[in-house]
């Protein structure tokens, strides 16, 4: 099993040590040709609004839904979370618009608003990092809410997509990315 991070732009490297930690295969994907050996796909977080724009380019948006459509898991971290959302509050930016979720970007703040707070995910204390974070707003039905802070939600799932408002990536924490690999071999038993 190899899972891909979108090596566009943002925290490409601490995701790649994190599948490291969890004894997975991890491929830099850059381009469409790099998405046909992967069983799942990871978005970092970085700056929404370019990784969108350099997906587009690329054709790498199309690519990642039809992937998503034969039942590939996507993991989006922060901006990753806004790229994945049906519904960016206040924006038009490019997306892939996958999960039944609207996201408020960079609502905690600006850069220097950036922090560090104990959140409850999966019913376990997490450390996030929240690095101008983006609010979930909305969640349709469908989504399951697998953690929140200061009752918004910041962790979230449905069905083969899970996003997180924050950076697990950033800590020395495996578990969410453990999380997201089992869901990777979950599907890939369906297929």
């Amino acid at each position: 099993m190899k899972i891909g991070v979108l090596a566009l732009q943002g925290s490409v490297k601490d995701h790649i040590d994190m599948l490291k930690g969890c004894n997975v295969d991890s491929k830099l994907v850059k381009l469409p040709r790099d998405m046909g050996e992967i069983s799942g796909l990871i978005i970092p977080g970085g700056e929404s609004t370019t990784i969108g724009k350099l997906m587009n380019r690329y054709g790498l948006d199309r690519e990642i839904k039809r992937r998503y459509s034969e039942g590939m898991p996507i993991y989006g971290t922060c901006a990753g979370a806004i790229l994945l959302a049906k519904e960016i509050v206040g924006s038009s930016q490019p997306k892939l618009g996958l999960m039944d979720i609207s996201v408020k970007r960079n609502d905690y703040g600006r850069q220097v608003d950036s922090f560090e707070a104990e959140i409850d995910i999966l019913d376990k204390t997490f450390k996030g990092i929240f690095i101008r974070a983006p609010v979930i707003t909305g969640v349709k039905d469908g989504c399951k809410i697998l953690g929140d802070f200061d009752g918004k939600p910041v962790m979230v799932e449905q069905g083969n997509l899970l996003v997180s408002t924050f950076h697990p990536e950033l800590t020395d924490d495996p578990r969410i990315h453990r999380y997201f690999v089992e869901m990777v071999e979950r599907s890939r038993n369906l297929l």
